[in-house]
């Protein structure tokens, strides 16, 4: 790929200015797929600069799957109302609900899952490790590896993303907030189904 396609593809993709990707294709030695890892990281970093900004506006999103048998409401916010109108905020909306709809999680966060449905869970993969003789450390850290890949699997951040499985909901905001400008938080979430 040329050069030139290389600058424009990670513009589009990552949101990043001309500058910053032509560094990040130097840093990667032209590598595209490593320098779209060294643009992430850095937007990653201006997303954590932004989390503690205030995100007060925002939109409520639904998304209704064919035959109106399932639907989601979501609340977006980010810092105002002129990027709560903006095409790319319209679209992380969408993107979300409709990955609610697919993939149905239950908490937005591992820190949302209440501590009486963590135990339930370490008690079952508990039980179903005990017989297989291994040690108990072992055992710990097999029960500790099932438990991060429910939390994983329940939570809405840290799922993978239905539309692209290699970035998790987490990484697909902090793309957006490095590409607004702002900070955006995923609200509360409700998904109906008859």
């Amino acid at each position: 790929m040329a050069e030139i396609e290389q600058i424009k593809k990670l513009r589009e993709e990552t949101g990043a200015g001309m500058l910053d990707v032509k560094k990040a294709l130097e840093e990667a030695g032209d590598d595209y797929d490593k320098a779209l890892e060294v643009l992430r990281k850095k937007g990653a970093a201006k997303a954590a600069k932004k989390s503690d900004r205030n995100a007060g506006d925002g939109l409520v999103f639904s998304y209704i799957h064919a035959g109106g048998k399932l639907g989601v409401l979501l609340k977006l916010y980010c810092e105002t109302d002129f990027v709560a109108r903006t095409e790319e905020f319209q679209k992380l909306g969408e993107d979300i609900a409709m990955h609610i709809a697919a993939m149905s999680p239950e908490y937005l966060s591992p820190e949302d899952i209440p501590e009486e449905v963590k135990e339930a869970e370490k008690k079952i993969y508990k039980e179903q490790v005990a017989d297989s003789g291994k040690p108990e450390n072992i055992v710990e850290q097999i029960v500790e590896g099932k438990m991060q890949k429910f939390a994983e699997e329940v939570s809405l951040l840290e799922q993978s993303f239905v539309k692209d499985p290699d970035t998790k909901i987490k990484e697909l905001v902090e793309s957006y907030i490095a590409k607004l400008g702002e900070n955006i938080q995923v609200g509360s979430f409700t998904r109906y189904e008859l």
